[in-house]
């Protein structure tokens, strides 16, 4: 069977994670910000904390993503570091409920979008966001390379683009300095920690996408170095970016009228360049989302091809193109998800329901670098976590709180994505039973090999 061959380079690694970070959210997140911290210090303030925070997990994942460079990313760290059980439910919640929601949710975005361009009703919207899904995975199941490009050129674009509307932002007519008055709101300190924390969460799920590149750490040359580097830089990039547009944004509507505004960017983009501000917006966004599905469709569907390589999936789904070198039926699969829940519109559902798993499985990613070191002493290990061991812990416990938050806040939604999560176990039972071949998969000593016959 053929094999997924090392061909990203650092750029590549990069711009995956950059590409996958700057979708939509950032230009719609700062509204819901604004709504909470009524004073520009922390509105600004949060973006610094939630990439910080992003940044101390970049900083402990990076570490396993050189040590274990393989395809699946965590799905291959928790197999490791726990058991194949935990392994599994990572790999059945990304890679078969969230993965293809995501995908779905930002197709939707990006034709939703273009009907400011082209006018589209309800199933146009729906006719294109399926076109995008199907055009990019036939774009990423033709070779890694021509993925890669795309997202290079669309992440590119993407980071040109938020840094034109943050020099419009401050270098034309329109803003004033004035518009960051209150810098600090009129209220306790003890008061703030409910709203902070509300908004902490709207900038956590705008920088998700740090740990994007270790799904293909399998794909990525010198991974011992690529890796890390890839990591911890696009983290950095976004955390610049996303700080910046929303001080200029800040500057050219103050808080309050961020707070008021739906639309923020292209409000401020209008004060600044009249009516061409919101179709430049627009653009943007398209661009955005475009360049993060594309991301996150080349680097989702190595999951489930791990995992079929592993043997908790059926064998076919680990299978990749002899000619193309891509994993070819897990793109397909991955697509078919996708386009069954844009059609039904049930992914704004699926996704509230298990997302707070995201931040549960990047917990237990941390606390595997705690773990491994203890457990495989010995394992090769070319970047070492900086700061260790506050790096790793302190992540967890802001993860822990973020999950204890969102299932007292939403115990019904949690409910369910928990049964969602569940669910997946009576086929990991049914793959693992008894079989005439079986071999236990190591991610440290060689990577995922079959346990089943026809793994």
């Amino acid at each position: 069977m053929a094999d997924l061959k090392r061909q990203l380079g650092l750029l590549d690694s990069t711009m995956i994670n950059v590409g996958t970070m700057i979708a939509s959210a950032i230009f719609l997140v700062p509204s819901a910000i604004a709504q909470q911290l009524h004073a520009s210090s922390l509105t600004i303030l949060v973006w610094v904390v939630g990439g910080v925070v992003s940044l101390l997990g970049a900083l402990s994942v990076s570490e396993l993503g050189a040590a274990m460079p393989k395809s699946g990313g965590q799905y291959a760290y928790l197999t490791e570091a726990y058991s194949p059980v935990w392994g599994y439910l990572f790999g059945w919640t990304s890679g078969v409920v969230i993965n293809p929601a995501s995908i779905a949710a930002i197709a939707v975005a990006f034709a939703t979008y273009l009907a400011f361009f082209v006018p589209l009703g309800m199933w146009g919207i729906k006719l294109i966001a399926v076109a995008s899904i199907v055009g990019l995975t036939v774009l990423n199941c033709v070779g890694v390379k021509p993925g890669t490009l795309t997202q290079n050129v669309l992440t590119l674009l993407k980071i040109g683009l938020v840094a034109f509307l943050i020099v419009v932002g401050f270098a034309l007519p329109g803003g004033t300095r004035e518009n960051f008055q209150p810098v600090w709101p009129a209220v306790g300190v003890g008061s703030l920690i409910g709203p902070f924390g509300v908004a902490m969460v709207a900038a956590l799920w705008a920088y998700d996408g740090w740990i994007e590149v270790c799904y293909v750490g399998g794909e990525v040359k010198d991974p011992g170095r690529n890796l890390p580097r890839a990591i911890i830089l696009s983290t950095v990039i976004v955390i610049a970016l996303f700080c910046l547009v929303t001080a200029s944004y800040t500057y050219v509507l103050s808080p309050a009228r961020m707070a008021q505004s739906s639309l923020v960017a292209s409000d401020a983009a209008q004060v600044t360049l009249g009516r061409a501000g919101a179709a430049v917006v627009a653009a943007t966004i398209l661009v955005s989302t475009l360049g993060a599905n594309n991301g996150i469709v080349l680097t989702a569907a190595r999951v489930p091809y791990a995992m079929a390589r592993g043997g908790v999936l059926p064998a076919w789904l680990g299978g990749v193109h002899p000619r193309f070198l891509t994993p070819t039926p897990s793109l397909v699969v991955q697509a078919a998800i996708s386009i069954a829940l844009t059609v039904w519109g049930t992914y704004d559902q699926l996704f509230t329901y298990v997302i707070f798993a995201q931040f549960l499985f990047y917990a237990m990613a941390c606390g595997a670098v705690v773990r491994l070191r203890a457990k495989a002493p010995d394992l090769p290990r070319p970047y070492r976590t900086w700061g260790y061991p506050v790096t790793p812990l302190v992540f967890i416990a802001f993860a822990t709180w973020l999950v204890g938050n969102t299932i007292a806040e939403q115990p019904a939604d949690s409910a369910v994505g928990a049964a969602l999560i569940l669910a997946g176990l009576p086929l990991y039972w049914w793959r693992r039973r008894p079989s005439p071949v079986l071999r236990r998969p190591s991610a440290v000593n060689g990577g995922a090999a079959p346990i089943t016959d026809d793994g």
